[in-house]
């Protein structure tokens, strides 16, 4: 017994130099904590910028029913980190007719985003950091029309924002700016989707008020009537907030309302109701991506620079005093407004 613990002994004592090892050693896996360090610093994705003869990159935003886009060849879909936040889902890149497309499904694959916690800044800031210039929203809304039935389409040129809960700028304390949204809308992509829209066989009205709801519930009937003595065409729950952070993006924005429903103001038709919304929904999803597919060619050469000045939103509307700017706000900007804070 004594021979054995003697052994023990002996065999502890020549294993003990290679525990010493070990802790000498321990120092090499310091790495972890830098990685760390450079995500919480800014660890985004690096802007893309076009170089000359580049196809021409088109964003599109794929609403309710709408979470991939028929026709792109290529396809890939690709994370994009923001200094915003995470956007609603992956990015999907493609090809078609000769341009790029960089699908987004607004409130993500499986519909998991409800429209007040979808994160607007991120999307946009997304689109304009892959190098997109041109954005179309494609979305589901009702109708305070009685022209405008359930499988129509509106092009928008204006809206009416009653949303409360969303971050709808860029720039804040240590970066002010103020915007023109006078009209939201590039009436250049407007063309090109009321032609589309011909293309294809879509019933399509050109202009029209968009009121942008808050949500996630659909109107009281007070509100329905409320709003259609507005004047407002259809109401929806997205394309406002949207429409202002794409302005201060310097892209092009566009957008196409596919009714769904008349709104609860209608004495002769049921108040809405999920069911009846989906059915029709499903079928605007297969006539909205036919509509952008139809655009593409005539979006696919765009001109060098928007005749409305969409692309030069930001060139006077920047406020704060280059002495009193902050930081690291102007960090997160590096995207949305790098061609006005780098010259």
């Amino acid at each position: 017994m004594a021979q054995a613990k003697k052994k023990t002994v002996k065999k502890a004592a020549k294993q003990a130099p290679a525990k010493k090892a070990a802790v000498k050693q321990a120092p090499a896996k310091k790495a972890a904590p830098a990685k760390a360090i450079s995500a919480k610093s800014g660890a985004w994705t690096k802007p893309y910028i076009a170089k000359p003869g580049d196809p021409v990159r088109i964003g599109v935003l794929g609403g309710s029913g709408i979470y991939g886009m028929a026709g792109l060849t290529q396809q890939k879909w690709r994370k994009v980190s923001t200094p915003w936040g995470d956007p609603s889902d992956e990015l999907l890149f493609g090809k078609l007719d000769g341009a790029e497309l960089v699908f987004l499904p607004r409130h993500g694959r499986g519909h998991v985003h409800s429209p007040s916690e979808v994160n607007y800044r991120a999307n946009i800031d997304a689109l304009k950091r892959v190098g997109c210039s041109e954005v179309i929203s494609v979305s589901a809304c009702g109708s305070f029309k009685e022209h405008l039935p359930p499988g129509t389409f509106v092009i928008v040129d204006q809206f009416i924002d009653r949303t409360f809960m969303r971050q709808k700028s860029f720039f804040s304390t240590g970066m002010v700016a103020h915007v023109s949204a006078a009209h939201p809308v590039c009436h250049r992509l407007g063309d090109a989707l009321e032609q589309a829209a011909k293309d294809a066989g879509i019933t399509a009205q050109r202009g029209g008020t968009y009121l942008c709801m808050e949500g996630p519930q659909f109107s009281t009937q007070a509100e329905s009537l409320l709003y259609k003595s507005w004047g407002c065409d259809v109401i929806g729950m997205t394309n406002a907030p949207e429409a202002k952070l794409a302005r201060e993006a310097e892209l092009c924005y566009a957008s196409v309302a596919m009714v769904t429903d008349f709104d609860c103001w209608h004495p002769d038709h049921e108040h809405v109701d999920v069911a009846s919304v989906i059915r029709v929904l499903l079928d605007n999803a297969s006539k909205g991506q036919s509509l952008v597919a139809h655009a593409v060619k005539y979006l696919k050469d765009r001109p060098a620079h928007c005749h409305q000045g969409c692309d030069t939103a930001l060139e006077n509307a920047l406020i704060t005093a280059p002495e009193k700017r902050d930081p690291k706000l102007l960090k997160k900007l590096d995207a949305v407004a790098g061609r006005v804070l780098n010259r």
